[in-house]
């Protein structure tokens, strides 16, 4: 009796489950590029798929701009991207690299009385934290694996900033749509990216959360990209200037030790 219910409740909550068919339709379109012996025409896709044309042709662009699918602008066909193969990588091995990482991060919150994340970007414009480990103390910040924020924003959104072209409006705008903390104009942004790149390690002083102060530092990929960051929270006033300078630093020490665990 016990396992015809358990049965049926799996049945029930198969039943119950709610898809979107945009998703359901770029999956169908991965996996059949996935499996092709060549390039596609998007046409032949939505033919063979049973797609509407004009969907197939706006979600391939979409994933083209994620960079899970490639377009060849002279023969109009799309191919499995090299970010789908990167990204089914990712899941076998990265997991286990932070894991890895993990130990690093902890010692270092302790040791510097901070919260410590580590932030990867996710997408065109936006970062995750992938793993973090608060400072084991009575009063601490917790901040939570999993969390987003727009590609702009903090000190790890700094560090992200250099490598994008800051004078493109379409960063303005991204720009615009963030509930800064505090009051910053675009121009002293500007200022504190190039600032964070001279230096190498980047600073939000309340404009995050306010009473909240983060230093970021970055971790380079093999083709020198910054592929992760690692950020120290801490509460404002806990550091004076040089505290905050000698913090930067250490961050980077740091980093320069995760990038041999990381890649």
């Amino acid at each position: 009796m016990d396992a015809e219910v358990n049965i049926n409740d799996k049945n029930a909550a198969k039943s119950s489950l709610v898809t979107v068919k945009p998703v359901v339709n770029a999956v169908r379109i991965l996996r059949f590029l996935s499996q092709a012996a060549a390039p596609e025409r998007s046409v032949d896709i939505a033919r063979k798929l049973d797609i509407n044309p004009s969907t197939c042709f706006n979600i391939l662009r979409t994933l083209v701009t994620e960079d899970m699918v490639d377009f060849s602008p002279m023969s109009k066909r799309y191919s499995a991207g090299l970010g789908l193969a990167r990204l089914v990588e990712q899941f076998v091995t990265q997991g286990q690299k932070v894991q890895l990482a993990k130990p690093l991060l902890e010692s270092f919150a302790a040791r510097s009385k901070v919260t410590v994340t580590l932030w990867r970007r996710m997408g065109l414009d936006r970062i995750v934290i992938v793993s973090s480990a608060a400072c084991p103390t009575d009063v601490r910040i917790d901040m939570s694996e999993g969390q987003r924020l727009p590609i702009l924003m903090g000190a790890s959104g700094r560090l992200y900033a250099s490598q994008l072209d800051l004078d493109q409006p379409q960063s303005k705008a991204i720009f615009d749509k963030i509930r800064w903390g505090g009051t910053l104009s675009y121009e002293e942004y500007r200022d504190q990216v190039r600032d964070a790149s001279k230096r190498g390690w980047a600073i939000d002083d309340g404009n995050f959360s306010i009473g909240i102060l983060a230093v970021a530092a970055p971790v380079y990929s093999p083709s020198d990209t910054i592929e992760f960051t690692v950020s120290a929270v801490m509460f404002r006033g806990q550091r004076d200037e040089t505290g905050i300078a000698e913090l930067g630093q250490s961050l980077r020490n740091l980093c320069d030790e995760l990038r041999s665990v990381l890649f």
